[in-house]
């Protein structure tokens, strides 16, 4: 757990009653016992019945404090991407705020550390989606993914209203991706009136390039004929940035 989460966690409890203090705990040790089987085992590895046998009740009583499996593996996802949203969080502000550059590469870089000490819940939060039932909700998983977008969001959109690049012309868009990218901005919280779809796309086409190397490092696609991705990745960034108006910089620079 971070140091936000903990900040957050003690704030709450001191205004809980110690009966919600004992489901406080007893939930988070659900919790944490389901994330290490989803860590593990992938969805599919998670179940009631296992959680509750580990912690000597019985699956029914499970109910007390989670509605169901569905609502498990979301509640265990939203915290996957709480604490990776701090990560990226903590990086960016120690930056001082007017340095616009050195904080999105700081941020990026976070993405980055965290991906790559966290693989297997990195697997969970940016793998295959589970199936979950079409009823459920999936709101706070979806609230807490956007809140890691968010700096990203905040940082690209200061660029944005700098002129820092320009954007493409907008016959590069055809209907179809401009149904998509109205559709990605907003399903991430990327969408807002002076926001034009061309800055979606240039958005999008940064993320999927750097994205697509730190899943490369992850899933070690590449293992057979590099040895280590950080040199790729800082090029990557290199690259990316220049055409964002960004000024690089190397790692401890």
């Amino acid at each position: 757990m971070t140091k936000p989460q903990v900040a957050r966690g003690r704030a709450e409890q001191s205004t809980l009653s110690r009966r919600e203090r004992v489901r406080e705990a007893t939930l988070a040790e659900i919790k944490a016992i389901a994330r290490r089987h989803l860590v593990e085992h992938g969805p599919s590895g998670v179940s009631l019945r296992a959680i509750a046998r580990e912690m000597g009740m019985t699956a029914p009583g499970l109910y007390r404090y989670v509605s169901g499996i569905d609502a498990l593996l979301i509640a265990i996802t939203a915290d996957m991407f709480d604490e990776l949203a701090d990560a990226v969080a903590a990086a960016d502000a120690s930056v001082p705020d007017e340095d616009t550059d050195r904080r999105i590469l700081t941020s990026l870089r976070a993405f980055r550390s965290w991906a790559i000490d966290h693989r297997s819940e990195f697997a969970v939060m940016f793998g295959p989606r589970a199936r979950l039932d079409p009823n459920a909700d999936i709101t706070p998983g979806l609230e807490a993914a956007r809140r890691f977008a968010a700096t990203f969001y905040t940082l690209f959109d200061r660029l944005l209203v700098e002129r820092r690049f320009t954007l493409p012309d907008s016959g590069h868009v055809t209907p179809e991706l401009d149904r998509e990218l109205r559709s990605f901005a907003e399903s991430c919280g990327f969408s807002a009136p002076h926001i034009p779809v061309e800055a979606v796309m240039v958005l999008t086409s940064c993320w999927v390039r750097l994205y697509g190397v730190v899943c490369m490092e992850v899933f070690d696609h590449m293992s057979i004929v590099m040895s280590d991705l950080e040199p790729l990745f800082e090029s990557e960034l290199h690259t990316v940035l220049a055409d964002l108006g960004v000024r690089y910089e190397p790692p401890g620079g």
